[in-house]
Parts: structure tokens; C-alpha cells; sequence
């Protein structure tokens, strides 16, 4: 009886080790770790939480600070180079990389700051110092997005809008953080957590990023994909609740002039609990229904001649592969040069090339219209919040549509420029009590347009060389900021204030007419960009609709709008055709 029980107990303890170690290697906890190292990595988002002691500490006038803030922008630009050694590394490599590069980027910048008497830095180095900060969020962004993409490939939508939504309020985090530690707004302090606990976050969880594929019993079976789906709409729900979380705790700060150090030590250690715990619920639920309740298919069998029609039906749709195993992966040159990657960089400079100047210019634009600096702080608040709920429902919501509607999936790249469009003509408008619309409006659009164009490049182009058409795709912002903001917004603010009689020194213009032509102008680019998506949802709409279609997985975007009829040619055929039509282009 004794040594029955403790047989029993040993089988028992024996199988949960067992399935211990399933969870820890399994693909739930390796969405996991991605949800934790992107929550780290928006740190070059809050350069604005530190900027005032680093111009207070190392006496910089605004000029050379505006220099610095540029090195960051090209930092958080520079993610190819993230994208083309995880080409021809694992996700770990990119991981440990970035970690090493934003300990010494953000520790080199706190140490300039906090030790009182020693050697200012010069300019260019401490421009260094930032740019390796900010690209090493590329190289977390690389290492965790796009193998949970690979992952994930069914629901592809969610689960990027889920991580972007991650990495968007990772900023309120560190500002939390920052808070319970250093007792307010304390930019050394802030930049000390920003050294130190995403390179954690990073090399704890570095070696648990890989891709796993999928096992037979959930890619073969409905339900497998169900509960998939359930699980990656849970992770979501945590970030919802997280999101939801942190904006009632902006709000209680707004009334609430200067809370307790002990007040924010509770909230903080709420917030850790969702953001930890949550997460992990659901993994463990995941791996048991999985291990428990999903068994393997029976293995294909030979159909006899007497075999009924029906069976022979259910037979080869068990063969048959889930949507995103049978890609056709364009090159990287062929990505490059394909008239898609042309369509979706125009449509990114003009559509995010737009926002972008709304939200640089948005202290101006409602200084300019009356705003207090408070009410200004409000709006960019605003702005984030709502950048978050656009990354989130852009995702969802277009996956929903795409697979229910059959769709295309830049459609929803039109309807968001679109909406832009009516935001900046109420800029342009100069109604005062609008831009907290606008505020709400440009930060939504602009976290959808960036879930919506990576999910649009990785069905295009496939997911061999995501990690680097992702990064190329975004090159387009850049673009579009520079020209918008700098050579349209800025150089029409400055020959308004000049005309106005204000000094140098303070250039600061008055009125509706500072930003009102140079808005116009970018609704009309905007509406140019709203058009290109059009284009591009046009030629990509046979694409869709076949690669959503019931039986149909392995189709290309350059070879759909001619061929959606010879569904049983187009495996050996498309990827000749692709890469003859991409390479003409060059």
C-alpha cells in the first residue's frame, strides 16, 4: 500500500517536472518573453522625461540638444541592421546584442549627467551615447516581433498590434518606475532603470526566443486553431488591462498634484503582478489543453477504390497545411525592387510623414492656438494612449475583416489615412478646442498604420526574410517627417513668426494662420498617400481573397490578380513568376 502510494506520488511529481519543462520551452512562454522584452523597449520614446537634466547638467542650449534628439530619431531608424543578422543568426544573437549596446548607450548617458565634476563629454560622443541606446530598441524589436510572427503566423494581426501595444506604454512604465524609485522626475534615476532593466529583461529571456513550429494537432484541426486564437486574444486582453491601468493612473495624477512614494510602490507593484502573472496564466492554460486535451491526427492513409467520396474529402483537408506554412518568400532584392515595396514606402512617407509632424509639433501647434503648457502635456498624453488603441484595434480589426470579408488587408491602410486626412484639415481649420480630437485621431492612426504595413509586408513577401523587409519598410517615416516637418511645417513657422516681429532667439508665432498652410499642404499629401494605398489595395485584392479562401495557401501577391482561377497551377508557377516581374523593376 506504502509503496504504491508512493510510486503515485513519484509518477505524479515526475509528470509535473515534466510538464514544467514543456511550458518553458513551449511556444506560449516564448510569446511571453516577447511580451516582457518589449514591454522594455520603448526607452528612445521618453527622451523628453530626461532631456531637461540633460541640458540642466551638461549646459547644452537647444540647439545642440535638438542635434542629440536627431541621433536618436536615426537610431530608431536604423533597424535594418538589426534585420540582417537575424538573417544569418538566431533571435538570441540580435537579443544579447542589443542588450550589450543599450547598457552601455543609457549607463555612458547617466554617468555623464550624475557625477558631479567630471568632463563634460563632447557633443558627438554624447550623440553616440544615444544613437546606441536607441538602435538597440531595434535590435529587441527584431529579435522578439518577428519570431513571434513566425510563431504565430494564423494571427499574425493580433499578435503584432499586441507587441507595438507592449512597446507603446513601455514608456508610462519606466515613468512609473522612475516615480517609486527616485522620488519624482528625476531624468537620472530614469536613466539609470533604462540602462539596467531592459538588459535584464533581455538576457533572461534571450535564449527562450526562437522559433518553435507548430505541432500536427494544432495546425491539422479546427479546434487546435481555435484555441490558438483564444490564446493570443488572451495575451491581448492582459495588454488591454495593462493599458487601462496605467491611463487611470495618468488620470489620478492629474489631480492629484504630488502623490506618496508609498503610493506609487503599491501601484507599481499592481501594475507588475498584470503585467507578469497574467500572462503566465495563460501560457500554463495553453501548454495543458494542449498536452491534456488537442491528440495528434491519425497519419494520412491511402484511400481504397471503395473508399466513400466523403472520407477521401476529410482525408486530404487534414493534408492540407494552415495558412502561412506554404509561403512563396520573396528575397530581399526582389522585395526591394517590387512595384508593392514602392507603393508601401510612398504610402508610409506620406501617411506617417504627416503625423509625425503633428506629434513634433504638437507643443507649438497648441502653443500657437492658446493651449497652456499643462493642457500640452495633456494632448501628447493623449496622443500615446491612443496610439496604443490604435496598434491594438488596427490589428484585431483587421485580421477580423480580412479573414471574415476576404478583404484586403491595405484597405485598412486607406481608411486610417483617411482619417488622418480629417485630422489635419481641422489643424489647418485652427479650431482650438479640436485638437483634443486631433490629438486623439493622429495617435491612433499613426499605431495603426505601423501594425497594419508590417502585417501587409509579411503576407506579401513571405516570413523567410522578415526581420529585414520589416525594418525596410519603415524607411518611408523618415522620409516623409523630414520633408513635412522640417522642410514644410518648420520653414512656414519661421516666416510666420519672422513676419510677426518676434526675435530670433524666441521664435514663437501666434495665431491659426502659423500652421494653417502648411496643413493644408499635408492633407494633400495625405491624400495623395490615401490614393497609393488604394493602388496597392487593388493589386493585391485577387491575393487575398485566394489566400483566405478555403483550400487555397500558397499564392503570391505579383502572380494572384491573373491567375486566382488556376488555383492547381499556381504552386509551381508563382515563384518563376515573381521573380522575373520583381527584377524588371530594377
Amino acid at each position: 500500500m506504502a509503496a504504491s502510494s508512493c510510486g503515485h506520488a513519484s509518477a505524479a511529481i515526475l509528470g509535473g517536472v515534466r510538464f514544467a519543462v514543456r511550458v518553458l520551452c513551449g511556444r506560449w512562454f516564448m510569446l511571453f518573453a516577447s511580451t516582457m522584452i518589449m514591454s522594455m523597449s520603448g526607452g528612445a520614446y521618453i527622451f523628453g522625461a530626461y532631456s531637461k537634466a540633460l541640458k540642466a547638467s551638461l549646459e547644452y542650449d537647444q540647439d545642440t540638444l535638438n542635434t542629440i534628439s536627431f541621433s536618436k530619431n536615426i537610431g530608431i531608424s536604423l533597424g535594418i541592421v538589426s534585420g540582417l543578422i537575424n538573417e544569418v543568426t538566431p533571435p538570441w544573437v540580435v537579443l544579447l546584442a542589443g542588450a550589450a549596446m543599450n547598457l552601455a548607450g543609457y549607463l555612458m548617458v547617466h554617468h555623464a549627467i550624475s557625477i558631479p565634476g567630471a568632463a563634460r563629454p563632447p557633443v558627438w560622443l554624447m550623440c553616440f551615447y544615444i544613437f546606441l541606446g536607441a538602435i538597440s530598441q531595434t535590435f529587441a524589436s527584431t529579435g522578439a516581433l518577428v519570431t513571434s510572427v513566425k510563431n504565430f503566423p494564423n494571427d499574425r494581426g493580433i499578435v503584432l498590434g499586441m507587441l507595438l501595444g507592449y512597446a507603446g506604454f513601455s514608456g508610462a512604465i519606466f515613468t512609473q518606475l522612475c516615480r517609486a524609485f527616485g522620488g519624482g522626475e528625476d531624468g537620472a534615476t530614469l536613466l539609470l532603470i533604462l540602462a539596467w532593466l531592459p538588459t535584464v529583461v533581455s538576457l533572461l529571456f534571450s535564449f527562450t526566443v526562437r522559433v518553435i513550429p507548430r505541432s500536427r494537432s494544432t495546425a491539422a484541426t479546427a479546434m487546435g486553431l481555435g484555441r490558438e486564437r483564444k490564446g493570443v486574444l488572451g495575451f491581448l486582453g492582459v495588454s488591454v488591462l495593462i493599458g487601462i491601468y496605467l491611463l487611470v493612473l495618468n488620470v489620478v495624477e492629474v489631480k492629484v498634484s504630488r502623490l506618496p512614494t508609498h503610493v506609487y510602490h503599491i501601484t507599481n507593484t499592481l501594475l507588475l503582478f498584470i503585467l507578469v502573472i497574467g500572462p503566465l496564466i495563460i501560457v500554463v492554460k495553453q501548454e495543458y489543453h494542449h498536452t491534456y486535451t488537442l491528440q495528434p491526427p491519425p497519419p494520412p492513409t491511402t484511400p481504397s477504390s471503395s473508399a466513400p467520396s466523403s472520407s477521401l474529402k476529410q482525408d486530404v483537408s487534414i493534408r492540407s497545411p494552415a495558412m502561412g506554412e506554404q509561403e512563396i518568400n520573396y528575397s530581399v532584392l526582389q522585395a526591394l525592387c517590387s512595384k508593392h515595396m514602392l507603393l508601401l514606402f510612398v504610402t508610409t512617407a506620406c501617411g506617417i510623414g504627416g503625423i509625425m509632424t503633428v506629434v513634433d509639433n504638437m507643443s507649438q501647434i497648441g502653443q500657437s492656438l492658446g493651449h497652456s503648457q499643462r493642457t500640452i502635456s495633456m494632448l501628447v498624453s493623449l496622443v500615446s494612449l491612443s496610439n496604443y488603441a490604435g496598434r491594438v484595434l488596427a490589428g484585431l480589426g483587421s485580421d477580423y475583416v480580412v479573414e471574415c470579408y476576404k478583404l484586403p488587408r491595405p484597405l485598412a491602410l486607406t481608411v486610417t489615412l483617411l482619417l488622418a486626412f480629417f485630422g489635419h484639415l481641422l489643424i489647418a481649420m485652427g479650431l482650438r478646442d479640436a485638437l483634443y480630437a486631433t490629438s486623439l485621431i493622429m495617435g491612433f492612426c499613426l499605431g495603426s498604420i505601423w501594425t497594419v504595413l508590417f502585417a501587409v509586408v509579411s503576407e506579401v513577401f513571405g516570413l523567410k526574410h522578415f526581420s529585414t523587409l520589416y525594418n525596410l519598410s519603415t524607411l518611408g517615416s523618415p522620409v516623409g517627417s523630414y520633408v513635412l516637418s522640417v522642410q514644410v511645417a518648420g520653414r512656414m513657422y519661421d516666416h510666420e513668426a519672422q513676419r510677426q516681429g518676434h526675435l530670433r532667439q524666441d521664435l514663437a508665432c501666434v495665431g491659426v494662420q502659423c500652421f494653417r498652410a502648411s496643413f493644408e499642404i499635408i492633407a494633400g499629401v495625405t491624400l495623395l498617400g490615401m490614393v497609393v494605398s488604394l493602388v496597392m489595395t487593388w493589386r493585391t485584392r485577387a491575393f487575398y481573397y485566394a489566400r483566405f479562401s478555403a483550400g487555397v495557401v500558397a499564392i503570391t501577391a505579383v502572380t494572384a490578380d491573373k491567375n486566382i482561377k488556376q488555383e492547381g497551377a499556381l504552386a509551381d508557377q508563382n515563384k518563376t513568376i515573381a521573380t522575373n516581374q520583381s527584377l524588371s523593376i530594377c
